[in-house]
């Protein structure tokens, strides 16, 4: 049994103010695999009080300073990039072979890109020429809390945590006390990287303790909270008697338009994406609409794409998917599932109940609804598993009005050979992000959505702004 109960605050590791163990279960088999400890009030005010004493000196470092204290957290990071995805398989049940290539390797690659964004990043720049002694200054917002989610552990901490430094803020990082083993060797990580005391620092707890404690802490500056669209909900009603800044990445409910015109392995790369960390993503494809030229042949592909997929234990290697989080989700996919079987959605892969030969672990069949309608649960509601729902449609009209009925708005996709049609789909989607004909987003490009998917923008130069304030000043001597 991992034993993890310390937090890290003020550059030091500390003990529990107050004994609270939490087990972490390894979701493959249902076993108890670590235990930490869940913070209390007076864990979550010594943490923030480290951040709020340190801002001040952290504030005025310059860009360089903090530039190569990111540098030093990456190259540390690298060091220890085998342990971290060892961590993450364990505790949220990514195979060791997808936490080691996408789970463990976004946080090195968010932490690249802020490298290279930072050094071209404009702390005070001009107004424009009408205005030759005007200055616009970007501060550092103060101390953030951050509230980051299991399904993709390193990839929001990285998000924040790189972003935030950069930008001149300290922290308090609060993660999921479902994949708390991956931000403990974080805390790791950045403790070797020699930062100064108090700009970095965690508190294990839960949504309703630390988590809650962070939102309406009066010396808290700003939330960061990436999780599920309920969740943001409260934090921003909390977040309000302080009127602190809330920047949100919620849930999503991805459209996937497929055209009659789409390239042959359109449907089978939109499966794949669904399914891709057991369907645990907020900007996964889940709502496959395809125009009705193709839709019978769509169909067939995408169930025997999905009958094809191997479901198995997260500490396997290959190129399998691995059980979701915990039981709570387990339940949910299955009533989900449920319920799209009750309201007459076409069942033509997977199903209720576990994969064959998997009785112990929380493993969901790869699934497949066709002639699914929009106003459906299962085209409604953030499944969060491996489920995909199929949609008919006969006109562009059409499909863009059935993809922009949710009230999501994370990430749409779209696959045509038009780029007439693709230009005007990625410009009427309502989305923060368009991906389309399998084409990933480059390095820096901010991630964030619209609607109920949230607000504020993760990555690049929108990355950092983010934990910016704006500063207007007139009557700047250059050079002084």
């Amino acid at each position: 049994m991992i034993e993890k109960r310390d937090f890290y605050i003020n550059g030091a590791w500390v003990k529990p103010s107050a004994p609270n163990d939490h087990n972490v279960i390894d979701p493959s088999n249902e076993e108890a695999c670590a235990v930490i400890s869940l913070g209390s009030l007076a864990d979550t005010d010594d943490a923030v009080a480290a951040a709020k004493a340190a801002f001040p000196a952290w504030a005025a470092t310059s860009k360089e300073d903090r530039i190569a204290a990111l540098q030093r957290i990456y190259d540390a990071y690298k060091e220890r990039a085998e342990d971290m995805a060892q961590a993450i398989s364990l505790e949220m049940g990514a195979p060791i072979d997808m936490a080691r290539q996408q789970q463990a390797g976004a946080g090195l690659g968010h932490m690249k890109a802020f490298l290279t964004v930072a050094k071209d990043f404009e702390f005070i720049e001009p107004l424009g020429d009408h205005a030759p002694n005007d200055r616009i200054i970007h501060d550092p917002i103060g101390v953030v809390g951050m509230i980051t989610p299991w399904n993709w552990p390193m990839n929001q901490v990285t998000l924040k945590v790189a972003a935030a430094l950069v930008a001149g803020c300290t922290m308090v990082l609060k993660p999921s006390e479902e994949s708390p083993l991956s931000a403990v060797i974080f805390a790791e990580i950045v403790d070797a990287a020699g930062l100064p005391e108090g700009v970095f620092n965690m508190v294990n707890g839960d949504g309703a303790g630390v988590g809650s404690q962070l939102t309406a802490h009066p010396d808290v500056d700003m939330i960061s909270f990436t999780g599920s669209s309920r969740a943001g909900k409260i934090i921003t009603k909390t977040a309000a008697d302080t009127l602190k800044r809330v920047s949100l990445e919620l849930g999503g409910k991805g459209a996937n338009l497929i055209f009659a015109d789409a390239d042959e392995k359109a449907v089978k790369r939109g499966v794949l994406h669904c399914m891709n960390n057991s369907g645990q993503s907020c900007n996964a494809p889940t709502r496959m609409l395809v125009q009705q030229e193709v839709y019978d042949q769509a169909v067939e592909t995408a169930a025997e794409i999905a009958n094809n997929l191997e479901v198995g234990s997260s500490h396997e290697e290959g190129r399998h998917i691995g059980p979701v989080v915990n039981e709570v989700q387990f339940n949910k996919i299955q009533d989900l599932i449920q319920k799209g079987i009750d309201e007459g959605a076409r069942l033509v892969a997977g199903g209720t109940g576990r994969p064959d030969g998997l009785n112990r672990g929380f493993y969901v069949k790869p699934t497949v609804f066709a002639d699914v309608n929009n106003d459906m649960t299962i085209a409604r509601e953030e499944i969060f598993g491996p489920v995909l729902s199929i949609i008919p449609f006969e006109s562009e009209e059409e499909g863009l009005k059935i993809a922009n009925d949710t009230p999501y708005g994370l990430t749409n996709y779209v696959q045509t050979q038009d780029p007439a049609r693709a230009n005007r789909a990625a410009r009427a989607l309502r989305s923060g992000m368009v991906e389309m004909n399998g084409q990933s987003r480059g390095m820096g490009a901010p991630f964030g959505g619209m609607k109920q998917s949230g607000n504020g923008r993760e990555g690049g130069k929108w990355g950092i702004e983010d934990f910016l304030e704006v500063k207007a000043v007139s009557g700047w001597t250059e050079g002084a």
